[in-house]
């Protein structure tokens, strides 16, 4: 209940914010593999959801180490408090206008209410995975949908902190086709 009642605040803080419920296309999709259009971060999933995935594994790992005492569940809502917060910051127009000065997502105008509700569930499965499968798979699988998501669209989670964080012009450039 603590769950959902976390995911419900995120969802009710971000329509606050003025995010659309859905994509202003009115449509929900299941998948958008386009990521230079205006439906980005708009339906139920995308490029990006790996990296939420992976958000799940990242934390997973943290709270093993830092909370080794909890139980699965008050491990679980720390890391959805942490990915919802992500969320919220990410919809700012802060953050929103950094992207497009930093990264090739020149048109990115914010997710979905609709989106950020599918990747913090994205980021819940990655956590979920990596308390049941082996250390070596998690990392496994990480690392190759981090590979194989930056071959397919030149961008990736390891990429996109690093272009939030420290932003590099060579990387941009490359990100851009060129």
């Amino acid at each position: 209940m603590i769950a959902l009642a976390v995911v419900a605040a995120t969802a009710a803080i971000l329509y606050a914010m003025g995010r659309n419920p859905i994509c202003p296309c009115g449509e929900v999709k299941l998948w958008w593999g386009a990521v230079n259009s205006e439906e980005n971060s708009q339906h139920l999933s995308d490029w990006y959801s790996a990296s939420h995935l992976i958000h799940g594994f990242l934390f997973f790992g943290a709270t093993w180490l830092a909370m080794r005492r909890f139980s699965f569940a008050p491990r679980l809502i720390l890391a959805l408090v942490v990915e919802c917060a992500w969320e919220i910051a990410e919809n700012t127009d802060a953050v929103i206008q950094h992207y497009r000065e930093t990264t090739i997502s020149l048109d990115y105008a914010g997710d979905s209410i609709l989106n950020s509700v599918s990747d913090i569930g994205f980021m819940a499965l990655g956590f979920f995975l990596a308390s049941r499968l082996p250390v070596w798979l998690t990392v496994l699988i990480a690392i190759g949908l981090e590979l194989f998501v930056g071959f397919m669209i030149r961008d990736n989670l390891t990429l996109n902190v690093l272009m939030l964080l420290w932003p590099i012009e060579a990387v941009k450039t490359w990100q851009g086709g060129a």
